[in-house]
């Protein structure tokens, strides 16, 4: 197994704190974590596989794949008792991690607005519909990755609202696209399909549980792309766990780590102590 290099911020000392982007994001959406946090923890944000100043190989574009990326960043740093926060893909990151690998290296876990299960293959409907949290149909997230691949800034430039409230302004927006923009088009478009296609419920009800890892689960009550319920659904699955939903005037949006740090940066400290 040919491991990279990955590209990694850090700041700070003590506990260890290991972000991980969501889909086509990096280092720099963390930056209000990096600045707003290392004055109480060792905080370490990465850039996954392809994404920003990371190594783009021609292969790897799976969430198994970068999972086990990770896994190897933490060995290769001798990082133990680490908090793992994930936002958007990058907490099925982490699910694809805790199925492989256990709870190695692990102390907590932090979920940011990510759906157990992002396309609807299944027929649900109704609250099973909603508690999954499903932003696609097998149709829209294979439409969705073929625009990518086509026109990957057209499309990303289509997103804000998917990302953001109404509230942000255009330089943060302009910002997430061209960060977006360093992961190269064709790997955009077969991460996205791979990451869209996953189903966590099991790893969420089973694995996650038997592992007995504190948990924080963050979700948005804007739904700019997953409904707040999908959010307390994980919560629910995990004796313990605590859930925190960022109103709609509160930047409750995909990114309310960025829309609203103070509360966000606040929590997350107040949990890993």
């Amino acid at each position: 197994m040919t491991m990279i290099e990955l590209h990694y911020v850090e700041r700070g000392h003590g506990q260890a704190l290991v972000l991980l982007p969501g889909w086509a994001q990096t280092t720099r959406l963390f930056a209000k974590q990096i600045d707003g946090l290392a004055d109480r923890c060792r905080v370490i944000a990465l850039d996954l596989r392809g994404h920003g100043e990371s190594p783009k190989p021609e292969h790897g574009y799976r969430v198994a794949r970068l999972a086990a990326d990770v896994h190897a960043f933490l060995a290769q740093h001798a990082l133990e008792d680490v908090t793992l926060a994930g936002h958007s893909m990058g907490a099925s990151v982490i699910w694809s991690y805790l199925e492989q690998f256990g709870a190695a290296r692990l102390a907590r876990l932090v979920f940011i607005d990510q759906a157990p299960l992002v396309t609807n293959g299944w027929g649900l409907s109704g609250t099973a519909l909603i508690e999954a949290g499903c932003a696609f149909t097998p149709e829209t997230l294979y439409a969705t990755a073929q625009a990518v691949a086509s026109d990957q800034a057209g499309t990303l430039a289509g997103l804000r609202s998917a990302f953001f409230s109404d509230g942000v302004d255009d330089a943060d927006f302009a910002l997430a696209v061209s960060e977006s923009m360093k992961l190269p088009a064709a790997a955009a478009a077969r991460l996205l399909v791979d990451h869209g296609s996953q189903d966590w419920r099991d790893v969420i009800h089973h694995v996650v549980p038997s592992l007995g890892l504190p948990t924080l689960v963050f979700g948005g009550a804007l739904a700019t792309i997953f409904p707040p319920q999908a959010a307390a659904w994980i919560a629910a699955q995990i004796p313990g766990a605590r859930l925190s939903v960022f109103g709609a005037d509160e930047g409750g949006s995909h990114f309310m780590f960025w829309e609203n740090p103070d509360r966000f940066n606040s929590e997350l400290a107040t949990f890993m102590a």
